[in-house]
């Protein structure tokens, strides 16, 4: 069981990261949206921005979802199973938190859920 200063150092770094995303996010929407307002020369201008629009909205994807998962776990330490693992119940390592800090399964189901 982790201990109410684990939790709260876990609790901080999430916030952190969460704030670092969310302004990610925002500064990536931003350039996109400026982007759009460019006015294209030619075809390498539009080849340009479609590689730079993939590429962007690959990254705000992987960010959105990694978002998602933080407010998961600020909501799992909220009501106080942060740390447990959500198959099995059983404690997941402080070392898988510290390396994947939204982490819900232990390394074992996290296993069985890949496969799935």
């Amino acid at each position: 069981m982790l201990s109410t200063t684990e939790i709260e150092f876990f609790k901080d770094e999430l916030e952190k990261r969460k704030i670092q995303l969310e302004e990610n996010l925002s500064v990536t929407s931003d350039e996109m949206s400026s982007m759009r307002n460019n006015e294209l020369k030619d075809e390498g201008d539009h080849a340009a921005m479609s590689l730079e629009n993939a590429v962007d909205n690959a990254i705000s994807k992987q960010q959105s979802m990694e978002l998602a998962e933080i407010e998961e776990a600020l909501g799992r330490i909220k009501d106080k199973s942060y740390g447990t693992c959500e198959m099995c119940a059983s404690e997941i390592n402080i070392e898988r938190l510290k390396v994947k800090i939204f982490a819900r399964y232990c390394i074992t189901c996290r296993e069985v859920v890949e496969k799935e």
